[in-house]
């Protein structure tokens, strides 16, 4: 793939402030961990995870799940490259295999497949759901994690890339957790209906995103032209 043109140290202040390369790749990585984390999907799961508990409880809840599934992201985040090295992994290869999860990841959401699932392990649990199934594998699950790992990949090298796409999942999980915490509000505003048509929506960004995950690894062992 032709180089992307980076931001550099001699460009006036405007052009300092904002880089139209990064701020594109913010919300190339904005809009694929959304869609992938489904914020909006998780808040009716967590609102039945946590049926009859108390308004105290149900936070305590949400911030236990939300600081394991940050956790857990974050260190993929950071280690993802070392993780697949030590397993003998290479970078094309992930690429592919993990578009190739995320498209159906996305045709789960499209038949709501992946919804019924969600609700299935909801119902499985009578234990405390912080961690499982809130953290793993609602917020912090293979197909987030195969994500956070490609986008820190494609920034090999650019703190500023890596920091940009590190304070997007943040901005992310945060925006998961505000969800959390209104997740009643969400249900009755949204409804049954409203809920479908956000999560196939979704499903069709995140499948096109995932053909894209697969073309760039295929490119990158030149399979594809660049």
């Amino acid at each position: 793939m032709p180089p992307k043109k980076r931001w550099r140290p001699d460009h006036d202040g405007a052009d300092a402030l904002v880089d139209p390369v990064l701020l594109q790749d913010a919300i190339n990585a904005f809009t694929t961990l959304f869609v992938i984390i489904d914020p909006i999907g998780t808040a009716p799961i967590f609102l039945a995870l946590t049926a009859g508990m108390a308004a105290p409880a149900r936070r305590r809840v949400a911030v236990r799940g939300m600081l394991v599934g940050s956790g857990i992201l974050t260190v993929f985040a950071l280690a993802g490259d070392a993780v697949l090295s030590f397993v003998g992994i290479s970078m094309p290869a992930f690429r592919v295999a993990g578009g190739i999860l995320l498209f159906l990841t996305a045709l789960d959401m499209l038949f709501e497949k992946r919804t019924e699932r969600r609700e299935k392990r909801a119902e499985d649990t009578d234990t405390d759901p912080s961690v499982f199934p809130l953290a793993l594998p609602l917020i912090a699950g293979p197909g987030a994690i195969t994500t956070i790992i490609l986008l820190m990949d494609q920034h090999t090298g650019d703190w500023r890339g890596q920091a940009t796409v590190l304070g997007v999942m943040f901005s992310v999980l945060m925006l998961t957790f505000a969800l959390l915490l209104l997740s009643g509000l969400l249900e009755r505003l949204l409804r049954r209906t409203g809920t479908i048509v956000v999560t196939r929506v979704l499903g069709m960004l995140l499948a096109a995103l995932a053909v894209q995950f697969v073309f760039d690894g295929l490119a990158e062992i030149g399979v594809l032209p660049t």
